[in-house]
């Protein structure tokens, strides 16, 4: 079996169309009430503000939280997120992106989370999981974007 080039398993890249404008899109990605319903509630969140620091709420058995930071912003286009899991016997520092780009009557999506050391056995099992976890919130976003 051949690995191709491109792919990087030290990241999670989840792609998803929309059929709704990109500005639509954007919204749900940025205001506060509305991340609340796809992803996670969150203490601090104030959309799309580079320098913003926030708590998400793992809603886990014990609970948990993830600390973020917006790192950088393009209106309408790309917002960066730094992500770190406060539950983490050492927690890492991982990078969320998300990319949004018009396409035909839709919106592309694109969602990387990267900076997982593959060859660390927690940040390789916790990359896995946030794999599937990412596959589920923009499922729900696209529930979200329907009552848009």
């Amino acid at each position: 079996m051949t690995i191709e080039p491109e792919l990087d398993p030290s990241r999670v890249e989840v792609g998803t169309f929309y059929p709704h404008p990109r500005e639509v899109v954007w919204q749900a990605l940025t205001d506060p009430t509305l991340v609340e319903r796809w992803l996670m509630a969150s203490t601090g969140f104030e959309g799309a503000r580079v320098g913003t620091h926030f708590l998400l709420s793992v809603p886990s058995s014990p609970p948990s939280e993830i600390a973020c930071e917006v790192l950088e912003v393009t209106p309408g286009v790309a917002m960066t997120w730094s992500w770190v899991d406060m539950r983490a016997p050492q927690p890492a520092r991982w990078i969320v992106t998300w990319t949004v780009q018009p396409q035909g009557r839709g919106t592309r999506l694109l969602l990387t989370h990267s900076g997982f050391d593959i060859d660390n056995k927690r940040e390789k099992m916790a990359r896995n999981a946030l794999e599937r976890g990412w596959k589920v919130c923009l499922s729900k976003l696209s529930e979200v974007l329907d009552r848009l």
